[in-house]
């Protein structure tokens, strides 16, 4: 979501009949709701044989950023795995779903006639949870760079201890779930005493924020944290907050949890010093990326505190080279955590792929078992741009450690 991705302004201009835009190493075809969209590796196997990857997610709509930033990470991971000549290598297309469940599933579809093997994607919640369902019935591998619900990968408990989606035990998650990142949001509240008493705005027509505030209002009662005022909004009433904001701000708060996107946080952020109001705001990983919305002052999230596994601004060698690479393909933006997680997808299967000796004349349906017995083996973990040692166990859900960070001068700094 940190993504201020001139080429896809210009691409949207093009938009109305049909365009195209050629990166290095991607095609973007999207205009006027078309869902086809096709990416070759920069290297390419020899040999010819090579596993067929897809990629589904948002390229044009109002949740592109997020597509375009998991598609151009998934294509760095495979132009470094192609161009490195081993025995794995990858052919690649990436279709737009342009962030509706409908349109993911006929992108699904598409991929599937081209051959796919594997499955990065998607991108959104509600197209993973339906494309889910399809590569579950067909036991197709699958793994989301940032479909943070649980509704994703099933099996998991309600606060009843009901199962209402049984588990997809092809489906993976880069990304932490809902709940957890809620969880760990009122710890960090706590630990880092952010804050004595905390109003919380989220949208409750929001599979992805409801989630982050029933992990955080869980957690916080369990750490003993004193929240004074909780307020909603829905996708239908997404741009004026003065309400929320006057509750939160009469009620004494002096930390306000946003479970949102970017988008909307930014507003909160401009109307809150409009009307004379500076808590703390904490966000989760759908606030990465308000720094380069267009029209945005920077100067709003200074002290902002958000949790993201990734920042392009830090000083690590691997970061760097991958943030580089990024840039090539997409004209000079920086990546964000979404790009970062598409990576490690690629590479965590490039690893299990290696370990379990799959080879890519293979029907996938056994590639999905070859590759499944790998990551839930109990013995498998990957170090990546997002976390070191990640493994994941039956549920599908990744182990790592979050890293929180505050905004100063305009630059992500770990805490």
């Amino acid at each position: 979501m940190k993504f201020a991705d001139v080429s896809r302004r210009d691409f949207v201009k093009l938009c109305g009949g049909a365009g195209v835009i050629i990166g290095a190493g991607l095609s973007l075809a999207g205009c006027g709701g078309s869902s086809s969209s096709t990416s070759s590796g920069s290297a390419s196997s020899a040999s010819g044989a090579a596993f067929k990857i897809g990629h589904i997610g948002p390229l044009t709509g109002s949740t592109a950023i997020y597509g375009t930033a998991t598609s151009y990470g998934t294509q760095v991971a495979i132009n470094e795995v192609n161009a490195a000549g081993g025995d794995v290598q990858f052919d690649f297309k990436t279709e737009d779903d342009t962030g509706v469940a409908e349109t993911a599933v006929n992108a699904y579809n598409n991929l599937k006639d081209w051959g796919m093997q594997i499955l990065v994607g998607t991108t959104t919640t509600a197209p993973c949870v339906a494309v889910s369902s399809e590569t579950n019935t067909d036991s197709m591998f699958e793994i989301t760079p940032s479909a943070s619900s649980t509704d994703v990968i099933g099996g998991q408990p309600d606060a009843d201890g009901n199962v209402s989606i049984a588990r997809k035990k092809n489906v993976f998650q880069m990304c932490f779930t809902d709940p957890n990142q809620g969880k760990v949001a009122a710890q960090t509240v706590k630990d880092k005493s952010l804050g004595s008493s905390i109003g919380i705005i989220y949208d409750n027509s929001d599979t992805y924020s409801t989630g982050l505030y029933n992990g955080f209002k869980d957690e916080a009662q369990s750490q003993g944290l004193n929240i004074v005022s909780t307020m909603t909004f829905t996708a239908d009433n997404n741009t004026n907050f003065s309400s929320q904001l006057s509750a939160c701000k009469d009620a004494g708060a002096d930390m306000l949890f946003l479970p949102i996107y970017y988008q909307q946080a930014g507003l909160i952020l401009q109307q809150a010093k409009d009307m004379g109001y500076a808590p703390t705001f904490f966000g989760c990983d759908g606030m990465d990326g308000i720094l380069t919305q267009e029209g945005f002052d920077s100067s709003l999230a200074e002290g902002l505190v958000l949790i993201t596994p990734f920042s392009a601004d830090e000083d690590d060698e691997a970061v760097q080279s991958f943030a580089e690479a990024y840039e090539k393909l997409s004209d000079g933006t920086a990546p964000n955590q979404f790009a970062a997680d598409a990576y490690d997808c690629v590479k965590a299967i490039t690893a299990a792929i290696e370990k379990a000796g799959v080879t890519p004349d293979a029907e996938f349906t056994d590639i999905c078992d070859a590759l499944v017995s790998v990551f839930t083996g109990g013995d498998f973990s990957y170090d990546g741009l997002t976390g070191s040692n990640m493994t994941w166990d039956d549920t599908g859900m990744v182990s790592k450690t979050p890293v929180c960070f505050v905004i100063q001068n305009g630059k992500y700094v770990k805490m």
